[in-house]
């Protein structure tokens, strides 16, 4: 259960919420006791006021007058002290009860009503403050602090607040951490069980992209992948059944031959022989290709790189199809800056280029043109290969280079495949532009930084 992802963001939640509450109480402790420290203080300076008091009247009258006493001790009792005055013998000359007795009738109802708003639960012990006349001690006065009701009604309701708070948002809390989290999980769980499905062959699974936030962003691209996945697949099985075809037709003809040549029907001469020879090629033409996407797709080649003059490098490569060109009447245009050199294996590039021209002369027809291009752009060398040609249609061009993936009739699609990740060995790029029916562009580009430069 605790593994579950959406249980420790519940947990996780909870945990915060409950950090937060905790706060909120160790808050409000620290100002009740500040609260109740002012009080205090307030009280303090009140009990010294009613000493200096006592002592004033002490020295005016030089003796304890028990009704000018009785005065000061009711006017602490309305500050909220309640007093005990005692003489040097030890023995009470006023406290707040006599001093009480001793008004009229009205006057101690309208004390008793005022004591009344004042609170007995919290009165402590009386503190004692020793009375002093030119240094010698007159007395002592006991005092003991009476808190005003209101006081403590605040702090009650405070605590009460405090705890309808804690319900109200605790509860709240753990019902967002609850909904939140599992709203939070559920793209997660869909992606589960979306991927799930894609391992158990489903491959048109694919999960709803809600928002743009980075769960959203993970969704698109596992709908990509998926669909890639689902491309790719349906490529290979068109691969098996293209292979099957391309192999069936050689090996019928050259099981054929073969057989005719058993039985004597067909003689075994240099023509006949030739002839097997030629579906013999063909079939080591297809396990080639076959054979070259794997080592480009598994990185086991190993580039021998050097310093490559692209113009007679280009220029070399170009003469193997003047014949070829010639024949089928198309034009051909060569654009190098002199000097210029790359850093390439030059029989891997060379592949790339020989690639890409052959596909440019088979798109063009009689009167076109093919060109090829290499200069600088930004960080990196590029080697352009045009056609004025059929061009490639808008929905075939995202997948030019997906392996397996014939733009036209025959071959294998693997060529330009090949070609895209032979230049990821280089540490580059191919790109492709085309206008259908105008012809298509495709440049490969090597980092500059990866280029040794000779004058």
């Amino acid at each position: 259960m605790l593994r579950s992802l959406w249980v420790k963001f519940f947990l996780l939640l909870f945990v915060v919420s409950l950090v937060a509450l905790s706060s909120a109480f160790f808050l409000r402790g620290l100002m009740v006791r500040d609260f109740r420290d002012y009080l205090e203080g307030e009280m303090e300076d009140r009990a010294y006021r009613v000493v200096a008091s006592m002592e004033g009247t002490y020295e005016k009258h030089s003796d304890w007058k028990e009704d000018i006493i009785a005065e000061d001790a009711v006017w602490a009792f309305l500050m909220g002290l309640e007093t005990r005055l005692k003489d040097m013998n030890g023995s009470t000359v006023m406290d707040t009860e006599r001093a009480i007795r001793k008004l009229s009738p009205s006057m101690q109802r309208r004390i008793m009503a005022i004591s009344e708003t004042r609170t007995s639960a919290e009165k402590g012990d009386f503190l004692p403050y020793p009375l002093f006349l030119e240094g010698k001690e007159i007395g002592l006065l006991e005092v003991r602090f009476l808190l005003p009701e209101k006081e403590f009604i605040f702090i009650r309701r405070s605590n009460q607040f405090l705890l309808i708070s804690l319900l109200v948002v605790g509860g709240s809390a753990i019902l967002f951490s609850f909904v939140f989290s599992k709203k939070l999980i559920d793209p997660v769980r869909k992606l589960e069980s979306a991927a799930k499905a894609i391992s158990e062959g489903d491959l048109k699974s694919r999960v709803e992209i809600l928002g743009r936030d980075e769960i959203s962003r993970l969704s698109e691209t596992f709908n990509t992948m998926a669909q890639h996945l689902e491309k790719q697949e349906s490529l290979r099985r068109k691969l098996i059944s293209d292979v099957a075809h391309e192999l069936r037709t050689p090996i019928s003809a050259v099981r054929g031959e073969v057989e005719g040549m058993i039985d004597g029907l067909i003689p075994t001469d240099k023509e006949h022989l030739n002839s097997l020879n030629e579906e013999i090629n063909r079939l080591r033409h297809i396990l080639e290709g076959i054979e070259e996407l794997s080592q480009a797709e598994a990185s086991s080649m190993w580039l021998r790189k050097q310093d490559i003059e692209l113009t007679p490098f280009l220029t070399h490569i170009i003469e193997r199809f003047s014949k070829l060109m010639l024949d089928k009447g198309i034009a051909f245009e060569i654009q190098c800056a002199e000097k210029l050199f790359v850093h390439a294996d030059p029989d891997r590039l060379s592949q790339i280029i020989v690639n890409l021209v052959s596909n440019a002369i088979k798109a063009t027809d009689r009167g076109g043109i093919v060109w090829v291009k290499s200069g600088k752009q930004n960080s990196d060398i590029f080697i352009e290969v045009g056609d004025t040609g059929h061009g490639i249609r808008p929905e075939d061009l995202p997948y030019v280079f997906e392996r397996f993936y014939k733009v036209s009739e025959g071959g294998l699609g693997l060529g330009l495949s090949i070609a895209k990740d032979l230049a990821d060995a280089h540490g580059g790029r191919i790109e492709v532009k085309s206008e259908y029916g105008k012809g298509a562009t495709f440049t490969v580009f090597i980092p500059l930084q990866a280029i040794h430069n000779f004058s």
